[in-house]
């Protein structure tokens, strides 16, 4: 049917009422609605002070949640392996004030509480207490004081925390949870002494000026069998390095482990290193074990640092020596040998390097980078970014930091940046990227470490990774630039293994170590490196303790002087 002129307006018009009548329906629609999209983002959690508080607390307020309340939300984090999710901010609070902590503020593993699927669950809140620290080099900063704990901020005593409350969060709906730091974490008791182990904790003059504030260093010492009734007998000793912890070196136990307690390849368990440390034709030794926890790690990594200070100088003239002065040691470089995995791999390697003199050998184990063109898996001279692998423009393939021994990519260095942004700012996270930053890197205009890469972009800053190589904490660059001086004094004394497939990627800077080392042939560096194949991760070891420490007392025997002290052999 044909339509006039007129009729076809009359329907156009009606057409176009009709679309201007709808979309004032949708707009309608859509603004019914805003009140419900406002409320999505008041997502608040208000963490306040007891009014019946002694004091304000200034530090970094945490809040949790999880799924699950046993164990506690507060033990729950602190680690890229945790799923509970982690909201942190610095605060200050006064006594009856509260800190909010809202979608804006940083989380992980999710990015922002928005992101939580509506649901009921337990929350808690936790207050890592910060100290002023007016140093020696003018900077006056905030940082946590280790509480003999090893910067765990959710065990720390001292630290604040809430009850476990549960609740039904839901970002659409919104919600304002309150939480009161009604907790303060008590302190643990040092272990006591028994006839085999012994505690030191000794004030460090050196750091307690550096840091204006008292800063302790300690030790645990496991005596050989017969110490007692011999004497007039005195041994070698073995320094075992690695992150704090207050139990007896080389895992020994006069106790069978729990139930179910899972055992790393080629490791014997402390009671049956026990039973072979009393046994009669086994090595008398002591074994002693460092405590250095610093304001930035668990570990100083037993080095001078610009962030950390003279932690390497008053371990080598205020601990050692203490250590050596109250028990038997044969005070000879032959007779002082070293073995450490991971962080105490690093240790352990440069206490070598730095020290071939004092020391007269090292068993290192799955260090931590010690060429940083390996980086874990970042070039840090000649790559840009941290978070994309090279060649790519982001977004591209991420960069991993950890993986299963099967090569499956457990997290990358963005999400571990993500967490220590999180944690901590100006670098007082605690955790691995952050404390290479504070022993390796310069000092900040801020008076905290100089980032190596940004936390939210992966840039990196080729100046940081420059001073880091040339203040010599880059150990393969160091024995390079300084191989014709040290290179003779540490022949037959590096001795270094490794998974093929380490957790971190550590065995890719330790092949390179291995290469320059084995290019040397004056002098030949006299020393060995094993790797676990296949398929071997980190804290994989050729040797148990006890194999290991057969082979360190050979060594000790095998470059001892004529003439030297062999009361240890009974």
């Amino acid at each position: 049917m044909n339509m006039n002129p007129t009729m076809k307006m009359t329907r156009l018009t009606l057409t176009s009422a009709r679309r201007f009548a709808a979309a004032l329906f949708a707009l309608a629609f859509f603004c019914s609605f805003l009140p419900t999209l406002s409320r999505a983002a008041d997502t608040r959690f208000k963490v306040s002070l007891p009014a019946s508080a002694r004091q304000p607390a200034t530090g970094r307020v945490f809040v949790i949640v999880s799924k699950i309340d046993n164990p506690e939300p507060r033990l729950q984090v602190g680690s890229w392996r945790s799923r509970a999710e982690l909201l942190g901010r610095d605060a200050d609070i006064g006594p009856g004030q509260s800190a909010t902590l809202d979608q804006l503020t940083p989380g992980f593993p999710l990015k922002t509480v928005r992101e939580l699927p509506p649901g009921d669950y337990y929350v808690q809140a936790v207050f890592n207490v910060y100290t002023r620290f007016q140093r020696s080099d003018g900077y006056t900063i905030l940082g946590h004081m280790d509480q003999w704990e090893g910067q765990q901020f959710n065990k720390s005593a001292g630290n604040l925390y809430s009850d476990v409350r549960r609740f039904h969060l839901d970002p659409l709906s919104g919600y304002e949870i309150q939480l009161s730091l009604n907790h303060t974490i008590a302190a643990e008791p040092m272990p006591a002494d028994t006839q085999y182990v012994k505690h030191i904790k000794i004030q460090s003059k050196l750091l307690t000026q550096f840091w204006g504030q008292p800063i302790y260093l300690g030790a645990t010492v496991l005596l050989p069998e017969g110490y007692d009734a011999h004497a007039a007998a005195h041994y070698p000793v073995v320094y075992e390095q690695g992150h704090f912890n207050l139990r007896p070196p080389l895992g020994f136990s006069t106790e069978p482990p729990p139930a179910g307690t899972p055992l790393r390849e080629n490791r014997l368990t402390g009671i049956d290193l026990y039973e072979r440390w009393k046994g009669a034709n086994f090595p008398r030794m002591i074994a002693v074990t460092f405590q250095h926890p610093t304001i930035y790690f668990d570990d100083s990594y037993a080095v001078n640092s610009a962030n950390n200070g003279p932690y390497g100088d008053a371990i080598m003239t205020e601990l050692i020596p203490y250590v050596e002065e109250h028990f038997r040691i044969i005070r000879q470089p032959y007779a002082r040998v070293l073995t450490g995995g991971s962080t105490g791999g690093w240790e352990s390697l440069a206490l070598q390097v730095f020290h071939p003199d004092f020391f007269g050998g090292t068993w290192t184990g799955y260090p931590d980078p010690v060429d940083f063109t390996r980086y874990g898996m970042v070039d840090a001279y000649n790559d840009v970014n941290a978070f994309v692998a090279p060649g790519f423009d982001a977004p591209g393939p991420e960069r991993p930091m950890s993986r299963s021994p099967e090569g499956q990519v457990e997290t990358t260095n963005r999400q571990l940046s993500q967490l220590e942004d999180v944690l901590g700012s100006h670098g007082r996270s605690g955790q691995q990227l952050e404390a290479w930053e504070a022993v390796y890197g310069p000092v900040g205009a801020d008076g905290y470490p100089k980032p190596l890469w940004d936390k939210q972009t992966g840039k990196i800053d080729p100046q940081v990774a420059l001073y880091m190589r040339d203040h010599g904490y880059d150990l393969r660059y160091y024995l390079e630039q300084n191989w014709p001086v040290i290179g003779p004094r540490l022949v037959g004394k590096i001795h270094v293994f490794c998974g093929d497939m380490d957790n971190f990627y550590l065995n890719l800077a330790v092949y390179r170590l291995e290469d320059f080392l084995k290019s040397k042939g004056t002098p030949h560096y006299g020393g060995s490196f094993e790797y676990g194949r296949p398929m071997k991760g980190h804290g994989w070891t050729p040797l148990n303790q006890s194999e290991m420490l057969k082979v360190m007392a050979d060594h000790i025997s095998r470059n001892a002087p004529a003439g030297a002290d062999n009361s240890w052999k009974y």
